[in-house]
């Protein structure tokens, strides 16, 4: 499926999901990183230790979820933009979703926003709580919060501006 799509299966993704305990627990960080090739700027921007070390240049990312504070450098690192933050914690009904974004116009904080799936398909709205560049090479993380339910769904956001 991936192959063909662009979009990974629902196993490919239960295996890089964190346990349900730990989802619950603190932010974490999600490597959606499905095929192998010489990469790990994710690792080397962990400042904790949380994406392991890669044996070979070409391993699939590995996470130590207990290390993982959910500060969002290495999805900013992530040139495949495979790479994302979720905290199930924020609120009894919302969450927040830390995601890679690399595109014109860039939301605002306090914007209500599109957020879509791995599918590029509309879910839900969300509200931008925050915006940052931690390196500057180009790549924004944004901070969205979300209806819980679509929290482990929301990969991408789109600015729709009326007045534009």
């Amino acid at each position: 499926m991936l192959e063909r799509t662009g979009v990974p299966t629902r196993e490919q993704i239960r295996g890089v999901t964190p346990p349900q305990e730990i989802l619950n627990s603190k932010p974490v960080v999600i490597v959606e990183c499905f095929q192998r090739i010489p990469c790990d700027p994710c690792h080397t921007a962990c400042p904790t230790g949380a994406i392991l070390e890669f044996e070979d240049i070409n391993d699939l990312p590995k996470v130590d979820w207990s290390k993982c504070t959910g500060c969002a450098l290495c999805v900013a690192k992530c040139p495949g933009l495979a790479v994302f933050v979720v905290d199930m914690t924020y609120s009894d009904k919302e969450a927040i979703v830390k995601i890679p974004y690399e595109f014109r116009p860039l939301p605002n904080k306090d914007e209500i926003v599109e957020c879509l799936n791995r599918e590029g398909v509309v879910v839900c709205e969300g509200k931008v709580i925050h915006v940052f560049e931690p390196f500057k090479d180009g790549t924004k993380v944004v901070s969205v919060v979300v209806p819980k339910e679509f929290a482990m769904e929301v990969r991408h956001v789109r600015v729709v501006r009326k007045d534009e």
